[in-house]
């Protein structure tokens, strides 16, 4: 019985936890790319160094304030740059819009005309991050760094594993509860979130309607820019910051959307966590998880592991691969890619 507990407490520490945590993250990142896709109609491959782009003024801001000795105690004073990021971001998104995106909405430009323009926009955003804050590893977190240490579960329960749990894990799955929480109230329940929803169905009939195009496009890439900043923030204090690793994580992003329903809030949440428990189940080495659950006999030599760390990302292209020959409209039906 004790084996079972540390091989559950072993998982938890591994796969369970870090998934869910690396799934809200993802979760929070997808629902801005189906944002863009549903409402402005195309494929936002800039998201991934918007993400960065946002986190960079969060780190900027938190180094500031550690400056000054300011802080949140036990919480990230990452948490106090936040809405700082929050704002630069979203006046670079409508600034974008204003100066590229809207010139092809007056010349009703097909969607790979979009495309191709926020490809220009991720160089622009990696070019910015990377020559004010460079290339490597930015550290930013700081507080406490436990929120159960799995030692202090090891004496408790007298078991050679224990369960431990990160604030910044913690405070990412509480912070994607909130937030999609508050935009799905937003969506569902105000005016202006019930306009964008209208517009998303049959943009002809919402024009008619009499709904401001232009309120609905700024107001879009407002919630894009909140939603990337947080993303990305959650994400550089769960693990680290460096500007390549945002840009690697447009695909897990994509293939999330996608699997969920690309279009469907709803359905890249889904996609998030699916995409993460796949990526962290199939590149986990097994091998202290077996040893744990069969006879002494049967410990395998081997890492029992089905694919590399390093090839992780393979596994959301694999996933994105099978979804689009097999299930284009994804888990919960959302638009045909």
């Amino acid at each position: 019985m004790e084996d079972l507990l540390n091989a559950f407490f072993l998982m938890s520490n591994f796969v369970f936890v870090p998934a869910i945590a690396y799934g809200s993250q993802l979760a929070l990142g997808a629902v801005g790319v189906t944002l863009v896709y549903g409402i402005l109609r195309f494929s936002n491959f800039a998201h991934g160094d918007t993400m960065a782009f946002g986190t960079m003024f969060v780190i900027l801001f938190t180094w500031l304030f550690q400056s000054y000795g300011i802080n949140l105690g036990p919480l990230p004073t990452a948490l106090l740059a936040l809405p700082f990021g929050i704002i630069i971001t979203i006046v670079f998104l409508l600034g974008s819009d204003k100066f590229v995106y809207k010139f092809y909405r007056a010349k009703k430009a097909v969607p790979v005309t979009y495309l191709i323009a926020s490809v220009g926009i991720m160089f622009v955003l990696n070019g910015i991050v990377r020559f004010i804050i460079g290339p490597n590893d930015q550290r930013f977190a700081d507080g406490e760094r436990f929120i159960i240490k799995a030692k202090t579960m090891k004496q408790f329960l007298g078991t050679a594993e224990g369960v431990s749990i990160k604030v910044s894990q913690g405070l990412t799955v509480v912070t994607a509860i909130i937030v999609v929480m508050v935009l799905f109230w937003f969506l569902n329940k105000t005016r202006t979130g019930k306009s964008m929803r209208a517009f998303s169905d049959n943009e002809d009939l919402a024009l008619l309607s009499g709904i401001n195009p232009d309120k609905v496009v700024a107001v879009t890439w407002i919630l894009v820019a909140i939603l990337a900043t947080i993303a990305g923030t959650l994400y550089g204090l769960d693990k680290s910051f460096k500007p390549f690793t945002y840009f690697m994580l447009l695909l897990p992003i994509f293939a999330s959307a996608i699997v969920g329903g690309l279009g469907n809030p709803l359905g890249a949440i889904a996609g998030g966590f699916v995409i993460a428990f796949s990526e962290i189940m199939i590149t986990y080495p097994y091998k202290k998880f077996v040893a744990y659950i069969v006879p002494g006999d049967w410990k395998p030599e081997g890492l029992v592991q089905l694919l590399a760390t390093d090839y992780k990302f393979a596994v959301s292209f694999i996933i994105l691969v099978l979804v689009l020959l097999f299930r284009p409209t994804g888990i919960f039906a959302g638009k045909s890619v």
